[in-house]
């Protein structure tokens, strides 16, 4: 992968941020003027949007697989993002856009705008492999956790009759939960793979600061099999779902940035 100029990986970001916004704008186009959302337009925006937030991300980083910690930021925001567009082939998921594809503008803004320029750490080919799919098991997670919020806002509208044009921009109910609980049970699998490979991969993980990062991926890890297990056995739904779903996916965002937010933003400063 070529090393582009900073200019030119500025100009990338740039358009990148712009196209996330505006596919965003057309998806929520409901919530200004009750229209349809643009999806063709926005999703066809968005994912422009992510080819150049991975070039950005390839140039910026050396080509590198970089974990600090605004870079993870952007990495996981363009997983994120690229997962979106994967799945609206197959299910008309598009409205997660209005969440996901300003979240992801933001993160990259910061990255590249704003945090301090780091070399990207050494990692063999198994670390790399055990990464990558942590990566995958965080991201489809979170799609996950976008979906509960909006299962749950539309729930919500439902028992209170409040039909608003706003709905119109969101996925259906009953597509909303079902793949709800696909995404779970993939991402329940992508987790169990990134446990696996973690204890066959990584060293000593007191000395490598990764012990606090483990205990929370297991109680991540057993939040989402019991519900994947409650699902199967007992048909759970509803808030049960969304609030379990919201538990799981909170422990992991501590396990993935939490601990990474005190090594590195905060002991790093005052050691």
């Amino acid at each position: 992968m070529p090393h582009f100029p900073v200019m030119t990986i500025f100009a990338l970001a740039f358009v990148a941020i712009v196209l996330y916004l505006a596919a965003a704008t057309a998806l929520a186009r409901p919530l200004f003027n009750g229209g349809t959302p643009l999806s063709r337009v926005a999703m066809s925006m968005a994912a422009i949007a992510a080819i150049a937030h991975a070039v950005v991300l390839l140039s910026a980083h050396r080509g590198a697989l970089d974990l600090h910690f605004f870079a993870a930021l952007s990495l996981v925001a363009w997983v994120v993002s690229a997962l979106t567009l994967l799945v609206n082939l197959n299910r008309p998921v598009a409205g997660l856009g209005i969440f996901i594809f300003p979240l992801a503008a933001l993160l990259l803004a910061v990255d590249v705008f704003m945090a301090p320029r780091t070399a990207p750490q050494p990692m063999d080919w198994h670390i790399k492999l055990h990464v990558t799919v942590a990566l995958l098991a965080f991201g489809v997670l979170s799609i996950a956790a976008v979906l509960a919020i909006l299962l749950a806002i539309q729930e919500r509208a439902l028992r209170r009759s409040k039909f608003g044009h706003w709905l119109r921009a969101l996925p259906p109910l009953t597509l909303t939960e079902v793949l709800l609980f696909r995404l779970i049970a993939a991402g329940f699998v992508l987790l169990t793979l990134t446990l696996l490979t973690g204890a066959l991969f990584v060293g000593d993980l007191f000395s490598q600061h990764l012990i606090h990062k483990t205990v929370l991926s297991i109680v991540a890890w057993i939040v989402f099999g019991t519900l994947v297990w409650g699902r199967w056995r007992y048909g759970w739904r509803g808030s049960r779902a969304v609030n379990l779903t919201l538990i799981g996916m909170g422990v992991l965002l501590l396990a993935f940035f939490g601990t990474k937010a005190v090594l590195e933003l905060i002991l790093h400063r005052t050691a």
